[in-house]
């Protein structure tokens, strides 16, 4: 299995995940020509893709969905209250109803060789979904858009050998950035986004011998950096009470406009 961030942070999202046979896209916030840039360079094509799963219906998601879905009807996969949202959406009048797969959190569905397990996260919009995914024994989780975690979340990360995790914001540079107040308490509220000290709190709790690579996303362009998120967090991790530190587990912060590396489980 292959996990690779074509591109993640508050301005868009787009991650390949895939197999020898079969290859996913998680959200298509980016527009279409970068997404298929994207697969390109993973030499791939739209061509190839065997299906899009949808987190949740803001734009940084879907932004690319409409013109991709315009250019090949390829299955949509997401909750009922997305999906609902998404037919609301005006870029995607007129796409065929059929495509529109609903999943429900906790029930397993298979896309010819792969596994993937819908879980629920708490955020601001209609009925979000993180989604992991099973291939030949090896897991993979990709969470973000998460204002809190619990053990509930916790319980359905563990035993992952590979996690793309939000590390939205520095709290300091949100708390004195240009954001108005509102935002600001959206943001760092129950359904809003995992601060770097949130994730690397959250990654302590399901770190094992076993934890292939970390990759942290979804990073805020006007509140975090990639060197302040890669390094809040393993100070975290360092300064939990578990067994590990933060140097132990490869720990990389996936590219906002570019292909980040591939990940082979």
């Amino acid at each position: 299995m292959r996990l690779c961030s074509i591109a993640s942070g508050s301005s868009g999202n787009c991650i390949y995940i895939g197999s020898d046979t079969t290859h996913l896209l998680v959200d298509t916030g980016i527009s279409g020509r970068r997404i298929e840039a994207g697969l390109k360079a993973l030499q791939l094509s739209l061509r190839d893709v065997d299906g899009i799963l949808i987190t949740h219906e803001h734009s940084d998601h879907i932004s690319g969905l409409g013109v991709l879905l315009r250019k090949r009807e390829i299955p949509v996969y997401a909750t009922a209250g997305t999906i609902r949202r998404l037919r609301e959406t005006a870029s995607l009048h007129g796409i065929p109803a059929e495509l529109f797969q609903e999943v429900r959190e906790e029930e397993h569905f298979v896309i010819k060789d792969i596994t993937v397990a819908p879980m629920e996260i708490s955020h601001d919009a209609a009925q979000p979904a993180a989604y992991r995914f099973r291939h030949d024994g090896k897991w993979a989780g990709i969470m973000t858009d998460l204002g809190v975690y619990n053990e509930y979340t916790i319980a359905c990360m563990q035993g992952m050998d590979a996690v793309l995790l939000e590390a939205n914001h520095d709290i300091r540079m949100l708390e004195t950035g240009p954001y108005p107040y509102y935002l600001k308490r959206r943001i760092m509220g129950e359904r809003g986004h995992l601060s770097n000290e949130m994730s690397g709190r959250f990654l302590s709790r399901i770190l094992h011998d076993g934890l292939k690579a970390v990759v942290l996303g979804h990073l805020s362009k006007e509140n975090n950096m990639a060197e302040l998120a890669y390094e809040t967090v393993r100070l975290e991790i360092t300064m939990a009470d578990n067994a590990f530190r933060g140097n132990d587990f490869p720990i990389t912060v996936a590219k906002r406009s570019e292909v980040s590396e591939i990940i082979e489980l």
